[in-house]
């Protein structure tokens, strides 16, 4: 079995090249997809020299620095940059909380989706007691600006 491995050393890139891009599914950042596409590499490279294994190891990490340094970075900057991109952060803008402590233009908690957070009114005349709603305006750095929610009557 082991001979076997050292005979098919492409299949030992390839299987890691599959097990990193599977998990870049969960994570998104496109780290391990960068990683795959050199353990990739390394498995072109040992179809070509298939005893040299010390070559196929440093093409495998000079790709995956090249795809890290070089591509990494401007895929990221498109995504960001696309239309319609918010950010975890901003997503919250528009979502609705609920006070746990009094919140003033100077402080005060509220929890938004299941989350304590920061956070402070629009303007110095509004106070939002503990236990109301508020919904929050704006992301400032991470103290989210909030303004009460105002329910109609049935």
């Amino acid at each position: 079995m082991v001979h076997w491995f050292g005979d098919n050393l492409w299949a030992m890139w390839g299987a890691l090249g599959l097990v990193l891009a599977t998990a870049e599914m969960l994570t998104l950042d496109l780290t391990l997809l960068m990683l795959a596409s050199g353990a990739l590499a390394g498995a072109l490279v040992s179809f070509v020299v298939p005893g040299l294994v010390w070559v196929q190891v440093l093409v495998a990490l000079a790709v995956s620095a090249m795809m890290l340094g070089l591509l990494r970075p401007t895929l990221l900057r498109r995504v960001r940059n696309a239309p319609g991109y918010r950010s975890s952060i901003n997503k919250l803008v528009g979502s609705e909380g609920l006070a746990i402590e009094p919140i003033t233009r100077n402080g005060g908690q509220i929890k938004v989706n299941g989350e304590i957070w920061s956070a402070r009114t629009m303007n110095s005349e509004t106070t939002i007691d503990a236990g109301l709603g508020a919904e929050v305006y704006e992301v400032d750095g991470t103290t989210l600006v909030v303004y009460p929610v105002m329910r109609q009557l049935p």
